[in-house]
């Protein structure tokens, strides 16, 4: 096959590539988009609770580094 047969076969599949459109279920894609609904809820049920720590905070406030966030100036080398 020379080159011009080549490049239009090249062509004509980039074209039909680039204009393909399939059908589109967009019921399906609802359904896909909204979720699962009711079943969501119980998906989370059988998870414990996490408790409530908030009387904890000001017990072990001073406990907590509060330079975390400086940077580090020492000089390496």
């Amino acid at each position: 096959m020379g080159r011009g047969r080549q490049k239009a076969k090249a062509t004509k599949q980039a074209r039909d590539i680039k204009y393909y459109s399939p059908n589109t279920d967009y019921s399906a894609l609802q359904r896909e988009l909204t979720g699962p609904g009711s079943r969501a809820t119980s998906h989370f049920a059988n998870e414990p609770v996490e408790p409530d720590y908030s009387a904890y905070v000001d017990k072990y406030a001073d406990d907590v580094d509060e330079d975390d966030d400086e940077v580090d100036t020492r000089r390496i080398g």
